[in-house]
């Protein structure tokens, strides 16, 4: 369910004069001990419990998160069952991230749901537009997945593949930008 802030915040520009973005501001720096926190936390535990306030939400004790892990907002970043999240994540979420299950990220890949506005005159503002990340998916190390993109179930995105546009289900996309190379092979085994 989303909140009235991440409802506001939705597929939007923002800009400079916005009210919102004080709201932001304090958002972010509210997270900041948690970040540190879950970027200091040995056990997995300890992570998933800073990453379940970060967010605002319970974290399934299936979740692996490796350190460092960064976000910009956390609070539009929703994470299902089964997730590995590898080194040096990038979460840049205020225009909302839903992973679903089994979706593995491999270290250093961002996520980006933020951009800003072309004109120099609106430029200190945002658009945003969320990401939607399908059961099964792998997205491979230094990946960069952009803005309103969806990306479909047990699909692949190779490493450093930067990710403009729709990924089908079990498609692998690689390149920059992000181009089909075939479909992924299905098995029983």
């Amino acid at each position: 369910m989303m909140t009235e802030l991440q409802t506001y915040v939705r597929e939007r520009t923002i800009l400079p004069a916005d009210p919102v973005l004080e709201r932001i501001h304090a958002i972010q720096d509210e997270i900041e001990p948690e970040l540190q926190r879950l970027n200091q936390a040995v056990s997995q535990e300890e992570r998933r419990q800073a990453l379940a306030v970060i967010t605002g939400q319970d974290i399934d004790s299936s979740v692996r998160v490796l350190t460092p892990l960064f976000t910009d907002f956390g609070r539009h970043l929703s994470i299902g069952k089964h997730v590995f999240l590898n080194r040096g994540v990038m979460f840049t979420d205020l225009g909302s991230i839903r992973l679903d299950d089994h979706v593995l990220i491999g270290p250093f890949a961002r996520l980006l749901t933020v951009n800003h506005p072309e004109s120099p005159t609106k430029r200190g503002g945002v658009e945003t537009a969320p990401i939607h990340v399908g059961r099964n998916v792998w997205i491979g190390a230094g990946a960069t997945i952009l803005p309103g993109v969806t990306i479909g179930e047990d699909a692949i995105v190779a490493a450093n593949a930067t990710v403009t546009r729709n990924v089908p289900p079990r498609t692998i996309v690689a390149g920059t930008p992000a181009r089909i190379i075939r479909t992924v092979e299905m098995s029983d085994e």
